[in-house]
């Protein structure tokens, strides 16, 4: 079987896209995990399927599956994408603005430019119960144990669930350890994105995310949100920020509580191409 894919990125965060608007998605974790191989398959962060809307008011829903084969809640660089994608598939004219359905609910995108989108990522939520995370109340920072040691985290979701790690200077000494720690601890009911941060101004920001179900990546749309969110939190940032991952830069917008977070960056098209699904499997 023969299945057509796009291959995109948004500032090195990369996906296969999938046009399942008149074909229902039919993958399973197997196949996935064989598609998202960098040698026998064709390679990705995150598989998005596009689909019919599941919602009222909404013009499309995407599906989102990790590297794993696990199902993803949201990721920020793949919704630019997604945005990209339907403007080349002349569903999306530049300078509209389009609701989206995610598995963790409804986005607003806004076309700027072919390869430049904006997304209403939501209001960061800090709710414990609600990221979620094992904690009494809403708190600045958090205490938790890994690897014997005593760490001060932030916590918030962004539709995905965030450990927030602010470091002095990037890369840490400890974060290629403590990460995949942090990322699986038990207070993370549902495990955690792990962003390690670092304050270059009150307008810029250098950042390193750790994936659940993927691991290190070249850019975390909602890490750099969540990064943003925590430290905005704290009065450590302004509402505006630029957020350098290695892959590129985003530009974060949050005024406050009550106010929806935007998040602006790129997103581009690498190739077109068939992966025979049946060949890669036993």
């Amino acid at each position: 079987m023969k299945l057509r894919f796009s291959k995109m990125h948004g500032i090195g965060n990369d996906f296969v896209v999938l046009d399942c608007r008149h074909t229902p998605f039919a993958l399973d974790p197997a196949q996935i995990r064989a598609l998202a191989d960098r040698h026998t398959g064709v390679g990705f962060d995150q598989l998005i399927s596009i689909e019919p809307s599941r919602e009222s008011g909404c013009a499309f829903y995407y599906g989102i599956w990790n590297t794993d084969g696990s199902a993803a809640r949201q990721c920020g660089n793949g919704v630019r994408c997604v945005a990209a994608w339907l403007h080349r598939a002349n569903a999306l004219p530049i300078g509209d603005t389009v609701r989206l359905q995610s598995p963790s609910g409804a986005v607003t995108v806004r076309l700027l430019a072919a390869d430049r989108v904006s997304v209403d990522m939501g209001e960061p939520v800090f709710e414990p119960a609600h990221i979620p995370f094992e904690a009494e109340h809403v708190a600045d920072r958090y205490t938790i144990e890994v690897d014997r040691q005593t760490l001060d985290i932030g916590a918030v979701s962004m539709g995905n669930p965030h450990a927030v790690v602010t470091v002095e200077a990037l890369p840490a000494r400890d974060m290629m350890s403590q990460a995949p720690a942090i990322t699986t601890h038990p207070r993370f009911a549902e495990g955690a994105n792990t962003g390690y941060v670092q304050i270059i101004d009150r307008g810029h920001l250098r950042l390193n995310v750790h994936e659940r179900g993927v691991g290190w990546t070249q850019a975390c749309g909602t890490g750099a949100c969540a990064a943003m969110a925590v430290l905005h939190q704290r009065g450590d940032v302004d509402d505006s920020v630029q957020v350098s991952l290695p892959g590129g830069t985003l530009q974060i917008d949050w005024a406050g509580p009550g106010q929806p977070l935007w998040m602006s960056g790129s997103a581009t098209f690498v190739f077109e191409g068939e992966w025979f699904v049946d060949a890669t499997l036993p």
